[in-house]
């Protein structure tokens, strides 16, 4: 009898993510990889930074409440949705309109199927390996919240954030501390920041390299706009590769919290930072497997939610 009691808690435990499967769709949408990769390939010929913006939205997307698509919702009086959109970590996400195309792309050839929350994944996985990191299977079969959570946003990793305070909010989510948090932090060798996230830093942080700081100076004076972008890797700001932990060890990351997964004494992510730095291989498979751990986060599946026609509201 214990055997079984023993049983039925493990089933309930993994629940949450059962049914997430990387032939989900193999029926019922079998060609949905392909979908969004062109929509993708189009994309990025016109922003080279598309694959960065999915990828911080999924990221963003799953630290509130699991990845459920919630971030996507439009404000919406009349079904008491306020949207996770007008907070800080989210008021500089641009995913509405290539997550339209793909939506778009989608249901045109399965009508009713496919998630957002699933795009999301499935776009970040194509987004990453268009900008010549790993490929992987991505585990499919999220649906769609039909709410939002705006104060749940406070929970997403914020530039500003002290090492402690960024291992904690990982914590909180069932990731790693350690090896998830620098794996998924890699994320950042591609992509843009805007001056704000990193101007305090400027001439003031001693785990910042002067002649860097110079530089970042000169792109972000004091008085200067805000929303000015620079390359969160200064080696090869449009690929995806391990120089981003190469940069950390020459203290040239770019935000407090990157600097800081290497430069904070005695800290658990250092040995991992070098082995990265080292290795682009360890690193390509362990972001792998860090970005299914996220994936995997408190996701809707079964009946709950619901599959949205439209991204940005509910059905």
């Amino acid at each position: 009898m214990a055997i079984i009691f023993l049983l039925l808690a493990l089933v309930m435990l993994g629940g949450s993510n059962a049914q997430l499967s990387p032939t989900f769709y193999a029926n019922t949408c079998p060609n949905v990889t392909s979908i969004v990769r062109v929509v993708l390939e189009q994309a990025v010929q016109n922003d080279i930074r598309i694959g960065a913006k999915i990828i911080r939205a999924h990221f963003h997307d799953c630290m509130v409440d699991g990845c459920d698509g919630s971030l996507l919702l439009d404000d919406d009086a009349a079904n008491g949705i306020v949207s996770e959109k007008d907070t800080p970590p989210n008021q500089t996400i641009e995913v509405d309109n290539i997550v339209a195309d793909i939506k778009t792309a989608v249901e045109n050839a399965c009508p009713g199927v496919v998630s957002c929350a699933d795009i999301l994944a499935l776009g970040s996985q194509i987004g990453v390996s268009l900008a010549g990191g790993p490929t992987w299977q991505v585990p499919l079969g999220r649906r769609d919240s039909r709410t939002a959570n705006q104060a749940g946003t406070s929970g997403i990793p914020s530039p500003f954030d002290d090492f402690s305070e960024l291992q904690r909010k990982f914590r909180d989510v069932g990731l790693d501390d350690s090896t998830d948090l620098v794996a998924l932090s890699g994320a950042h060798t591609f992509g843009r920041a805007r001056c704000g996230t990193f101007r305090h830093r400027i001439g003031t942080d001693t785990t910042l390299d002067p002649t860097f700081s110079e530089v970042l100076g000169q792109i972000c004076p004091v008085g200067g706009n805000d929303n000015v972008l620079t390359n969160l890797d200064s080696l090869t700001p449009d690929d995806f590769d391990s120089n981003y932990y190469i940069n950390l060890q020459n203290n040239r990351g770019l935000l407090q919290t990157d600097q800081s997964l290497f430069s904070t004494t005695g800290a658990s992510t250092v040995p991992i930072v070098n082995r990265f730095a080292n290795s682009q291989s360890d690193f390509f498979d362990t972001f792998v497997q860090s970005m299914i751990n996220l994936g995997n986060i408190s996701p809707l599946t079964g009946s709950n939610g619901e599959i949205r026609t439209n991204c940005r509201r509910i059905n």
